[in-house]
């Protein structure tokens, strides 16, 4: 499923940004939905991810990025606190082929990328 990200902008250091990734209800019975990023010359990684109450932070964003659903509004959030220019990359959402050891790690394999949205951090 190839999933849209939007919110994204160009931000000073330190400040804040809101992602969102729309699901569609016919794919809005997911299990686990997470957030990686890209940056210039750099591989996709994982940034976050959620499953009911259990979340996953990578260690560069632990502490300034929250993830957050909205089953109702069938809504996946990424709010980016004191970001920083190295948070700079594009950024996709997805919730299928992901593979959640609680806040160890979180991987994707496989599946399709759909838009991602860019977030670009610099003075």
């Amino acid at each position: 499923v190839q999933l849209q990200a939007s919110g994204g902008g160009s931000v000073q250091p330190g400040g804040s940004l809101r992602l969102s990734c729309t699901i569609s209800e016919f794919d809005s019975d997911f299990n686990v939905a997470g957030w990686f990023r890209q940056a210039p010359g750099k591989e996709r990684e994982g940034v976050s991810c959620i499953s009911g109450t259990s979340t996953y932070y990578s260690d560069s964003v632990k502490g300034r990025f929250t993830i957050s659903t909205d089953h109702a509004k069938n809504t996946l959030y990424l709010n980016m606190d004191s970001l920083k220019p190295e948070d700079t990359a594009v950024y996709y959402c997805a919730t299928d082929y992901l593979f959640l050891q609680g806040s160890k790690s979180c991987h994707r394999i496989g599946g399709s990328w759909g838009q991602g949205t860019q977030v670009t951090v610099s003075s």
